[in-house]
């Protein structure tokens, strides 16, 4: 039994050496080829994806970087609007006024546990308050600390700007709420019919933004004997902001309009008709 069972296992050492069995198995099973090819593709998968992302990275930096300019373009344009609006409405300037928009960051708070006020990458020397713009929106002012330039966001106790309300246009002005939240417009007269949902945004009368930049929208109204007030929720989220642009209005030398005389011809022609004496 034993030879017969050596027989045929010599038999199958003799024939799988004839055919080159070991030669096919080893091609076709060799688990190193998988290992092998496994590794390749994903050494040039993470290759590819590694391209691609600095690719994206560095065309993100370029996209972000274009927004910026087009926000100020467009800030310009929304304020060129605004100022032809404006002055279809009346017949004479007695000011003329430029302005001057330009794009700063945040370097740093002014105190750690005030998260309203921080320090802006800007030259500020004089003594005029600029308005702060987050996109669209009205963020707060700037005004000069020891010759660097301070921003006092919407939340401050000390962020004051005059404000419109809804398509009365009744006056305000925008003051901080104990929470820091929301923002309080104040003073506004009683007799202006306001309501819950108007959008609130800067009247330009204090010189510190330009008309129609928006503000936020009303959420309830206080009424007291002679005044009312209004609580507003802001559309800019400064807290999150790690730059700004700035607004300034240059005030130029005053134009003089000359008045229009309309002479009245027909009291001439009857005066040159009477008779003299």
């Amino acid at each position: 039994m034993n030879k017969f069972l050596f027989f045929l296992l010599f038999l199958a050492v003799t024939l799988g050496y004839l055919f080159d069995l070991d030669q096919v198995i080893a091609r076709n099973f060799n688990p190193f080829n998988g290992i092998k090819q496994f590794y390749v593709e994903t050494i040039v998968s993470v290759q590819t994806k590694t391209e691609r992302y600095f690719n994206q990275t560095t065309q993100i930096e370029s996209l972000q970087k274009e927004n910026e300019e087009l926000k100020n373009y467009k800030l310009q344009y929304l304020n060129s609007k605004n100022k032809l609006d404006n002055l279809l409405d009346t017949l004479d300037a007695p000011n003329s006024t430029t302005e001057q928009i330009k794009f700063t960051r945040v370097l740093s708070y002014v105190n750690f546990d005030n998260f309203t006020k921080v320090w802006l990458d800007l030259e500020k020397k004089d003594n005029s308050i600029l308005g702060v713009i987050s996109q669209e929106f009205a963020a707060g002012i700037v005004v000069n600390q020891d010759g660097k330039a301070k921003a006092l966001l919407n939340g401050n106790e000390k962020c004051n700007y005059s404000i419109f309300i809804g398509e009365n246009k009744a006056p305000g002005i925008i003051h901080a709420t104990k929470d820091r939240q929301n923002l309080v417009a104040k003073y506004i007269p009683i007799w202006f019919d306001i309501k819950e949902g108007d959008e609130v945004i800067t009247s330009g009368m204090d010189n510190i933004f330009f008309e129609g930049l928006k503000v936020g929208k009303v959420i309830s109204i206080k009424k007291k004997q002679d005044i009312q007030e209004a609580i507003i929720t802001p559309y800019a989220k400064v807290l999150k902001q790690k730059s700004f642009f700035v607004y300034k209005k240059i005030q130029n030398k005053k134009i003089k309009v000359k008045n229009l005389v309309i002479k009245d011809t027909k009291k001439e022609e009857d005066s040159k008709k009477k008779p003299t004496k």
